[in-house]
């Protein structure tokens, strides 16, 4: 994260009441620009879309290798040629992988719905049956995850999001001695929207520490595994491997899909696990569907060929779209820098930007945006049941838009940042 003195904070009343004239002048310009820009999720610009356009035109047979025809039932795993490419981009064997529809998300859902409904492997009795049920959830984190628990009424339970990864010893505290606390979500790779990177130690104590549940599971969602911003392409920390060694084999999930690597509503998912777990998810499966859509699994096959087919895809969007995380940086530092009233990550992969701003301002930041014409991901989304305690953290998301517009929006946001600490501060 950015930071530096904090001038703002020791500036005399006089200063401070000169600087916010400046910035409420600056802020009355920025509305008269009439903007609408949109920040508010991390979505792929049709710019990026277009790198997949060949898409459309396959797949040009409808046999896969093994001469089966892709158009008919069956198949409930996958088509053996895209787990294979999926194992290689997540570091896992290929027979662990679970090749599935367009959403990972779906298959998380899944997951969670049926441990509580039938339970895992090792639990004791189906989660619905406990007296509550508690995830972990480092904050901040993927809005998606917290919302999912809420739907199913699983309480959520938050520790610190590192740059290394969760603080370990606040996961362990958790799971030491309450059999509730049944699992944990992760995005252990430019995590969401923090751009951390779970380290192999973290992930191998994560991996290796007691738990009162037996059935406790890491939820790993290694949804940016591929999803680079330099040169330096970090690889995701082994977790099935890590558990296996510890004795834990059944603890981790994995899931990942190529949402934002070729169409977002139209990919391919998977999910990796031991083979415990991947028989019990089959098995949960096959009373659900028939097979896949292995017509779509192949197309992405084709458009391919392997795995070092899809990091080349990835080098594209990479010059796509690291332009619009400079321009991130260069708005913020260009007005902030030396305040002492925002910071700010500066990932190397991932799809957003963490935003920290003075405490109790983040609301008052977006609402100012919102009404300069510049659309913001809501305060606190970041945060199970959308409430930030400190009220500061604010996810910035630059893809969608064009670059000069994420340029435009940036230095506005900036603007806002400043005018809202300034009003704080002069309270």
């Amino acid at each position: 994260m950015t930071s530096s003195i904090a001038p703002l904070t020791t500036a005399s009343p006089e200063e401070l009441a000169e600087r916010l004239a400046a910035a409420t002048r600056d802020y009355a310009a920025l509305q008269a620009t009439g903007l609408k820009l949109d920040l508010t999720r991390g979505k792929p610009g049709s710019d990026q879309l277009d790198l997949s356009s060949e898409l459309l035109g396959l797949p040009t047979s409808y046999k896969d290798r093994n001469g089966v025809d892709v158009r008919n039932y069956g198949g409930l795993d996958g088509l053996p040629e895209l787990r294979e490419i999926f194992a290689d981009l997540l570091g896992v064997d290929a027979d662990k992988v679970v090749a599935g529809g367009n959403s990972s998300l779906s298959m998380m859902y899944q997951v969670v719905t049926w441990m509580l409904l039938k339970g895992g492997p090792d639990s004791p009795r189906p989660w619905s049956e406990e007296p509550t049920v508690k995830f972990v959830c480092a904050v901040p984190g993927y809005d998606r995850h917290f919302t999912m628990l809420a739907e199913l009424g699983i309480e959520m339970v938050t520790v610190p999001m590192r740059e290394n990864g969760p603080d370990v010893e606040a996961v362990k505290a958790l799971v030491a001695d309450d059999p509730t606390v049944k699992g944990m979500w992760l995005v252990p790779t430019y995590a969401n929207p923090t751009g951390s990177v779970v380290t192999t130690e973290v992930a191998t104590e994560l991996m290796a520490m007691p738990t009162a549940a037996p059935d406790f599971r890491i939820l790993w969602d290694n949804a940016y595994a591929v999803h680079h911003l330099t040169d330096d392409e970090t690889l995701s920390a082994d977790a099935l491997g890590l558990a296996s060694e510890a004795g834990h084999p059944n603890r981790p999930i994995m899931f990942a899909s190529t949402s934002k690597i070729t169409f977002a509503g139209a990919g391919v998912a998977c999910l990796a696990a031991s083979q415990e777990n991947r028989d019990w998810y089959l098995q949960r499966l096959g009373f659900a569907a028939i097979g896949p859509d292995k017509v779509n699994q192949l197309r992405h096959v084709e458009l391919f060929g392997d795995a070092d087919g899809v990091r080349a895809h990835m080098r594209k969007h990479r010059a796509l779209i690291a332009p619009k995380f400079q321009a991130v940086q260069d708005a913020l530092g260009a007005r902030l820098d030396g305040l002492g009233i925002a910071r700010w990550s500066k990932p190397i992969g991932g799809y957003f930007v963490d935003l920290d701003v003075l405490d109790g301002t983040a609301a008052r930041v977006i609402e100012l945006a919102k009404d300069a014409g510049i659309a913001l991901t809501p305060a606190g989304s970041a945060f199970p049941h959308g409430k930030d305690p400190d009220d500061r953290n604010i996810r910035i998301a630059p893809t969608y838009p064009p670059l000069a517009d994420v340029e435009t929006a940036m230095a506005g946001v900036a603007v806002c940042v400043e005018l809202a600490a300034l009003e704080k501060l002069t309270a």
